[in-house]
């Protein structure tokens, strides 16, 4: 029995060091992530998945950097790489928890990243699927600013279909969910209610703002962007476009 004990005792020792090194490991991704870092945050998570291949936070993140440093290569190929791992990364998490709403999430934005700025029938069904991820993940938690910022996008990718898209539609997937410019604003103000601090969706807010005829408000937004403090290693680009914009849109 004493022998049973110290056996049980010993598993829970190395089953807690195990934990605190994964943890560990996740919040020096994190730091490196805030620095900003995101190409060593990345490698950080990478480590996590080695000592625990089903964590979710490693797998969502992962999805999620690659996604983001996916847009920055200049490279088509390289580039492409990162946005299948990025759906790799998210189809994993998937398999974990399908009810995750970071897991959806990630999903969304791996397919929006790869083809919602595409066009023709590769655009239109990953679409489709984007939409029912992005709901999945809203429906999960109403409070995920990420996906109420993908449905966001969703709604202005989509509002602006081509003739010849909206034709793709119907014609191979029956139609889409009504989507509108309206509530695509309605979706990135909810966003900057709930995250004041996330420079890329002010921009798409802004964008949308414009499409829509309210260039007043859209550069009233450009110019709340740029006092902002810089979070990612993104939103020096973002601020430079956002000064292209209040010059073109005068």
């Amino acid at each position: 029995m004493k022998l049973l004990f110290v056996s049980f005792f010993s598993v829970l020792t190395i089953f807690s060091s195990f934990a605190q090194d994964v943890a560990a490991v996740i919040k020096e991704a994190e730091r490196l992530e805030a620095a900003p870092d995101e190409m060593s945050a990345f490698k950080k998570y990478k480590e996590a998945l080695k000592l625990q291949p089903t964590n979710m936070k490693a797998l969502c993140k992962s999805s999620e950097l690659c996604s983001r440093i996916g847009q920055r290569q200049t490279v088509a190929k390289t580039r492409d790489e990162y946005y299948k791992a990025a759906k790799i990364y998210a189809e994993t998490a998937l398999k974990v928890d399908s009810t995750s709403s970071d897991a959806n999430t990630s999903m969304a934005i791996a397919l929006g990243r790869a083809t919602l700025t595409k066009s023709g029938k590769e655009k239109v069904a990953a679409a489709k699927d984007l939409k029912k991820y992005v709901d999945a993940a809203i429906k999960a938690n109403p409070n995920n600013f990420l996906a109420w910022h993908v449905l966001g996008r969703w709604h202005y990718e989509i509002s602006n279909l081509s003739a010849l898209e909206k034709t793709a539609v119907k014609v191979f997937y029956g139609g889409f969910p009504a989507s509108s410019l309206k509530e695509s604003i309605k979706a990135f103000e909810k966003v900057k209610v709930m995250t004041p601090g996330f420079i890329l969706n002010y921009i798409e807010l802004a964008k949308a703002y414009n499409r829509n005829n309210e260039v007043a408000k859209a550069k009233v937004v450009l110019n709340a962007l740029m006092i902002l403090p810089n979070y990612t290693e993104d939103d020096p680009s973002i601020k430079e476009a956002a000064k292209k914009y209040l010059k073109e849109w005068d």
